[in-house]
């Protein structure tokens, strides 16, 4: 063997070394990506992504309404209140009508919504019949179990006594 030949071996060793590191670390953060990708994506209308799985821990109201539906005008303060307030609840909006762009922002605005939109509804994923009246309030326990679905405007006070309530039974399907 010759001098030079004596050296590239050890350098193709280390480099054949540090490219399967490399792969191996590449392999093990596309692993872990895919563990922490939320199961069950849903858009939100301000561009990002929540899923039932990151709302463990927390009681859920999903309100479906329009913007033509007077009581939906009447109980949208009372959900505004609530979202991120002491009593404990993350309020999602679903528009009925599947609005989006600037017309979904025109309605929002116009009932003057702040809790988070979601452009797709969760309804399927989570198990409970359509909305077919509005307004609608689907109330959904820590563990992420369909607790209440209400239907008609609703108070603070409401939905609060509805959280205390024992959970309806699941739907007959």
């Amino acid at each position: 063997m010759t001098p030079k030949t004596q050296v590239q071996q050890p350098v193709h060793r280390t480099l054949r070394a540090s490219l399967w590191g490399l792969l191996l670390s590449a392999v093990l953060v596309l692993v872990a990506c895919a563990d922490s990708a939320p199961k069950h994506p849903l858009r939100l209308f301000d561009g990002g992504i929540t899923s039932p799985s990151q709302w463990q821990g927390e009681w859920v109201l999903i309100n479906y309404w329009a913007d033509w539906c007077g009581p939906c005008r009447e109980e949208v303060p009372e959900l505004n209140h609530l979202n991120g307030s002491d009593d404990g609840f993350t309020v999602l909006g679903v528009n009925y009508d599947y609005l989006q762009g600037g017309e979904l922002q025109a309605s929002i605005d116009a009932l003057g919504i702040t809790f988070p939109t979601l452009l797709d509804d969760p309804q399927s994923i989570l198990g409970y019949d359509e909305a077919t009246v509005l307004p609608m309030t689907v109330v959904i326990a820590p563990g992420g179990a369909l607790h209440r679905v209400l239907v008609g405007p609703q108070t603070a006070e409401a939905l609060i006594a509805a959280k205390l309530d024992s959970a309806q039974p699941p739907p007959q399907m």
